[in-house]
């Protein structure tokens, strides 16, 4: 459902913000961290399933902006992917500390 709402932000005419479309890092950074966050979250927590989902999210940010070349009202950035892989280390930082603040201060390997 997330990659859905992340999809369909990145694949609508124009900026759905308005005059904060020059914040569109900062939006590819948070879109990213939450996706990686839940995926982390969601799945067996393992180390290696880490690993799984920033390679996963990281190739859905490539095919996004690979599918903005073909779209008139788009473009394509490389900045954004770095964005987003930010986002993503960002996002396994957090689910990392959640689990610790929830009382499991290690995933097993």
């Amino acid at each position: 459902l997330l990659m859905g709402v992340v999809a369909w932000f990145a694949f609508m005419p124009g900026s759905p913000f308005g005059n904060f479309s020059n914040l569109d890092k900062l939006q590819h950074v948070l879109a990213f961290l939450t996706l990686s966050a839940v995926a982390s979250l969601a799945w067996a927590p393992r180390a290696w399933h880490e690993a799984r989902v920033a390679l996963g999210l990281l190739l859905y940010g490539v095919l996004i902006e690979l599918v903005q070349t073909q779209l008139p009202t788009r473009t394509a950035s490389a900045a954004d992917v770095v964005a987003d892989a930010a986002g993503i280390a960002l996002g396994l930082l957090l689910a990392r500390q959640m689990l610790r603040w929830a009382g499991n201060p290690q995933r097993p390997t």
